[in-house]
């Protein structure tokens, strides 16, 4: 499948959660690119900018200086959230490491699971992760969701969003690049945003 074809793949909006997860895991996509469902479709996605590929860089690091041993950091894997019938790709997802080590490998793994979300925006998606996964890992109970955003309109700033309840989160620490951001437990771990390309 050619990119130009890729960006096109959409399906009806009343097609049913089995028929578009059979055709995500059916999908063809060219290197680099990733599919997600949502809102009855599935979008694909181009490859990200080299700036927020040394961003996801920088996050992994600390990640992995301070996150527990039994919990796994991954790149490309598939959340399903099942209230929405939504299959969202994090920019970095971590997950107790049991989960990734099931046998059925081409399944996506239940949101619910996820102990950490990460999303970078890119120019073209911002206002999906600011608003429609906001609400999607809020809804999915995800314990934190760390949005790291170059295109906020007021500066590039990194926003952490924790205490899900009734699908929206409760608490939100914003930091304008150059600061450091705290995650909570139960990683130990501080992110220096200064890293973070503009």
């Amino acid at each position: 499948m050619t990119a130009a074809m890729a960006e096109r793949v959409q399906m009806s909006h009343d097609e049913p959660w089995d028929t578009l997860l059979e055709t995500w895991r059916g999908l063809d996509v060219p290197e680099g690119w990733h599919a997600e469902i949502g809102e009855g479709q599935i979008h694909v996605v181009p490859p990200p900018h080299r700036h927020h590929n040394h961003i996801a860089m920088e996050v992994l690091d600390a990640l992995y200086e301070g996150k527990p041993r039994d919990l796994g950091v991954h790149q490309t894997l598939g959340l399903h959230i099942p209230a929405l019938d939504r299959l969202c790709i994090p920019d970095l997802v971590v997950v107790p490491r049991e989960l990734t080590a099931a046998k059925d490998t081409n399944a996506p793994v239940d949101a619910g699971e996820a102990l950490l979300v990460v999303e970078i925006t890119s120019r073209g998606n911002a206002e999906v992760d600011r608003v429609k996964k906001l609400a999607a890992y809020a809804q999915a109970g995800i314990p934190t969701y760390l949005l790291i955003d170059r295109f906020d309109p007021h500066s590039p700033s990194s926003t952490l969003f924790t205490e899900p309840r009734g699908g929206v989160y409760l608490l939100t620490r914003r930091v304008p690049f150059g600061e450091q951001l705290q995650l909570p437990k139960p990683f130990n771990v501080k992110i220096d945003t200064s890293a973070f390309p503009v």
